[in-house]
């Protein structure tokens, strides 16, 4: 959780990057350099969720502890309390791991 509160507005979510494992399968360490960048991901804020043509508010799919695959793209990445972090859209988010 966010030690200051920051709430995305409308469909964002705030995104906590969960890093890969350094090792391959085999047990071949991968260096840093060489690794990319994780597409997965902890919800750590949601947004309210966005109004459809009637005026009705959608709320969001997921909610904050989901873990989710993203792409690989998405997101802007930022920094909050000393912490990485994503802001991304809900439809830039391809599905909740369960």
């Amino acid at each position: 959780m966010l030690t200051t509160v920051f709430r995305p507005l409308h469909d964002r979510v705030v995104v906590r990057r969960i890093e890969a494992e350094g090792k391959t399968k085999g047990g071949i360490i991968i260096p840093d350099t060489a690794k990319e960048k994780p597409a997965e991901g902890e919800i750590v804020a949601v947004g309210s969720g966005i109004r459809d043509e009637s005026g009705n508010l959608n709320p969001p799919d997921v909610k904050v502890g989901d873990r989710i695959m993203f792409g690989k793209w998405s997101g802007t990445e930022i920094k909050f309390n000393g912490e990485d972090l994503l802001i991304m859209k809900e439809a830039d988010v391809m599905g909740v791991i369960a």
